[in-house]
C-alpha cells in the first residue's frame, strides 16, 4: 500500500529527525529503522501501539519521493493523521518489514529493541540492502531535553508536589493508616492534579520496610516513631517525574535525625556537583563520599541517580560505573540513600535539569524529616 502524502510542517519532531540524520550520516547509514515505541513517539509524536519509522539520512526538503515514512495498521489511521500530519503514513500490519520493502543501501536498526525472530524478518524484507546494528542513536538525542520536554517534566514534578502537599495537609501520614492506603491516596491525588497515571508503582515503606529500597506497599500500619519513605511520580504528556521524601511518623529519635541529616548532606553535594562537562560518575562520588566518610558506605547500595523523561529510567546513568558526561538540558535524579536492615532507611530524591549555571530542581517539595505543618502544632 502506498503511503499517503500529507503537507509538510516544521516543528519540534522534525528538528529531532534532522538531528538524527546528522548521526546517521556520521555512522555511514543511509537510513534508520526505528521500532521502539518510545523512540517513535519522540521522533514523531505518534503514540499508537503498533508502529515503526524509517528515517532517511537525506534531507526531506526534496519531496520528489517519500524518504521518511511512519508505518502503522488500520486501527490508527485517524490517530496518525492527527498526531503526525507532517509525515507520510504507510498502513500495514507488519510495520517494520513493510518499511524496508524496496529499500537499498545501509539501513541501521536498534538491536536493543529487535528480537532474533524480528531480525530474521527484517533481513528477509531487505534483499537489496545491508542491515546494520545501530543501537542507542535515538537515546543519545533523548538524553538532552528541549524546552518543551523540560516544561512537561516541570509540570509532572508540580503534580507530584501538589499530591504530597495535599496528603500532608490532610494529615494523611498519621499512625494507623497502612502503607497501601497512603500509596493509593498519593496516586489518586496525582490523577486529580492532572496526571495521566503514576510514573511507576508508588513506593511507601514504613518502619523496617524503609530499609528496602524498592519495597512494595503492604497493609502494614504506620506507627509512631516509624521512618516513612515515599518514592513516587506523575506522568504528564508522556513525561515522568520522580521524587522521594523520607519523613518520620510522630517524634523522631536522635538516630533518625542524624541519619536524615547525613543523607540530606549527601543529596546537597550531589545536586551541587551537577554541571555541564562533569562526568556523572564524579557526581555519584560527590554524594557517595559524604556517606562513606560517615561510615555508611556499604549501606548506600545503589547508584546516585538516572536520567528521566519519556521513560522513568533513561540516559544518562549517574553511578560509580557510569561513563556519561553531563550536558545542559539533561534531566537527572539525585537520590542517595542509607538503609539499615531491621531499623529503617532514608532516601531523598529530586528531579533536576542541568543548565549552564548549574542544576535547577524541578521537584519543589520540602525535604524535611518533620513536615513544617507538624512543627507548627
Amino acid at each position: 500500500m502506498e503511503p499517503t502524502r500529507p503537507e509538510r510542517a516544521p516543528g519540534g519532531h522534525a528538528r529531532r529527525r534532522d538531528a538524527l540524520r546528522d548521526l546517521l550520516r556520521e555512522a555511514g547509514l543511509d537510513a534508520l529503522l526505528v521500532t521502539d515505541l518510545v523512540n517513535v513517539r519522540y521522533l514523531t509524536g505518534f503514540t499508537g501501539s503498533n508502529t515503526a519509522l524509517l528515517v532517511d539520512a537525506r534531507d526531506d526538503a526534496d519531496r520528489g519521493e517519500d524518504r521518511t515514512v511512519l508505518a502503522t495498521d488500520a486501527r490508527y489511521t485517524t490517530q496518525a493523521a492527527t498526531q503526525t500530519p507532517d509525515l507520510p503514513v504507510l498502513v500495514e500490519r507488519a510495520c517494520a518489514p513493510a518499511l524496508l520493502d524496496g529499500r537499498a543501501g545501509a539501513v541501521g536498526f536498534d538491536s536493543a529493541h529487535v528480537t532474533v525472530d524480528g531480525h530474521t524478518d527484517l533481513v528477509t524484507a531487505l534483499p537489496h540492502g545491508e542491515l546494520r546494528r545501530a543501537p542507542g542513536l535515538v537515546e543519545t538525542l533523548r538524553a538532552v531535553k528541549d524546552a518543551g520536554e523540560i516544561d512537561a517534566l516541570r509540570q509532572a514534578c508540580a503534580v507530584a508536589d501538589l499530591a504530597l502537599t495535599g496528603l500532608l495537609t490532610a494529615d494523611g501520614l498519621r499512625a494507623g493508616r497502612t502503607e497501601r492506603e497512603v500509596a493509593r491516596e498519593l496516586e489518586e491525588r496525582m490523577r486529580e492534579a492532572g496526571a495521566e497515571a503514576p510514573s511507576f508503582d508508588t513506593i511507601v515503606a514504613a518502619g523496617a520496610h524503609a530499609a528496602i529500597p524498592h519495597h512494595h506497599p503492604t497493609d502494614a500500619p504506620l506507627a509512631d516513631g516509624d521512618l516513612l519513605t515515599m518514592d513516587f511520580g506523575a506522568l504528564v504528556d508522556g513525561y515522568h517525574s520522580d521524587m522521594t521524601r523520607t519523613l518520620v511518623v510522630g517524634t523522631p529519635a536522635d538516630w533518625q535525625r542524624d541519619l536524615h541529616a547525613l543523607v540530606a548532606e549527601a543529596a546537597a553535594a550531589g545536586r551541587a556537583a551537577l554541571a555541564p562537562g562533569t562526568a556523572t560518575r564524579d557526581v555519584d562520588a560527590a554524594a557517595r563520599d559524604v556517606i562513606t566518610a560517615a561510615g555508611f558506605g556499604e549501606q548506600f547500595v545503589h547508584g546516585l541517580g538516572h536520567g528521566v523523561g519519556l521513560v522513568i529510567h533513561e540516559a544518562p546513568a549517574v553511578s560509580a560505573t557510569a561513563t556519561a558526561t553531563l550536558e545542559a538540558g539533561m534531566t537527572v535524579t539525585v537520590e542517595p540513600g542509607v538503609y539499615l536492615a531491621g531499623r529503617g532507611g532514608v532516601r531523598i530524591e529530586d528531579t533536576l535539569v542541568v543548565t549552564d549555571g548549574g542544576a535547577v530542581p524541578l521537584t519543589q517539595s520540602p525535604r524535611d524529616l518533620v513536615p513544617e505543618s507538624r512543627d507548627e502544632k
